[in-house]
């Protein structure tokens, strides 16, 4: 990369998955590119058995079967690989922030393991794109580097796309930042802090607020709700949320609730 200006590695990264869904869907595969500063950088892909049968509709979009995955390893079995080529680099990708994020966060918690985000830059060339020219990956690709985006849909041609299309970025616009924590600052998500991966709690100061369910429930603090509507707590258990929400709500029931760690 010629224009963004690295202090640490930044770790690119992209998923294909059962579908779109970021609460339920499972990684098929998994694709990496890591740059070090100084322009070096190594890659990493994985094809993932998700242990449920990939949809159609799933398959029309990224061409993987059921059949190319059946000798795969589950995701369990490469997670602590996962983490180790991410070390303590910051994160990059094309509509990271809401999908392969969010499921890769999920996905390490069924495993066990935790990607801790804490001082951690996380630089979203989606974001950037859809605030200048809204386009797709392939749009991106073909305005910002002028070329036509091969296989799309695979995980590697699209993740090592998002590599040229955010350093094209930084030569198209100038006055962009050069830093990836720098980048990150400008072009987050323009919503209140969520304490969650997938916003279901929300931060109002250092207290965590429920941000979703029935009108009486959404919008108050997550330790009222657990004092006085215990019941919706125990209803969410129940449901399909995601392990990081269920995780919160059964600390909530036992007393204990999030506590916001101050910046690096």
């Amino acid at each position: 990369m010629r224009h963004l200006i690295l202090a640490r590695p930044i770790v690119f990264l992209d998923l294909e998955t059962t579908g779109p869904n970021p609460a339920t869907d499972r990684i098929v595969e998994l694709s990496m590119v890591r740059v070090r500063p100084g322009g070096d950088r190594d890659a990493l892909t994985r094809r993932v058995n998700p242990g449920i049968p990939i949809p159609p509709e799933a398959t029309a979009v990224h061409g993987i079967t059921d059949a190319d995955v059946a000798g795969a390893p589950r995701f369990p079995a490469i997670a602590a690989e996962v983490l180790a080529f991410i070390g303590e680099g910051d994160l990059a990708g094309f509509n990271v922030q809401r999908f392969d994020l969010p499921v890769l966060h999920r996905e390490l918690a069924g495993a066990g393991k935790r990607l801790e985000m804490a001082g951690r830059a996380v630089v979203d060339a989606q974001v950037i794109y859809h605030r200048r020219v809204p386009r797709d990956l392939a749009a991106a690709y073909r305005y910002y580097c002028g070329k036509d985006l091969r296989d799309p849909h695979t995980a590697r041609a699209d993740v090592e796309a998002c590599v040229e299309v955010l350093d094209a970025q930084l030569e198209v616009y100038p006055d962009l930042p050069r830093t990836p924590r720098e980048l990150a600052a400008v072009f987050a998500p323009r919503e209140v802090e969520a304490v969650d991966p997938d916003g279901r709690f929300v931060w109002q100061g250092d207290e965590a607020v429920v941000a979703f369910g029935p009108d009486g429930i959404r919008g108050r603090p997550l330790r009222e709700v657990a004092a006085k509507d215990r019941g919706f707590l125990e209803w969410v258990l129940r449901r399909d949320f995601t392990p990081q929400v269920k995780a919160i709500v059964q600390a909530a029931l036992a007393g204990r609730f999030p506590a916001r760690r101050p910046p690096k």
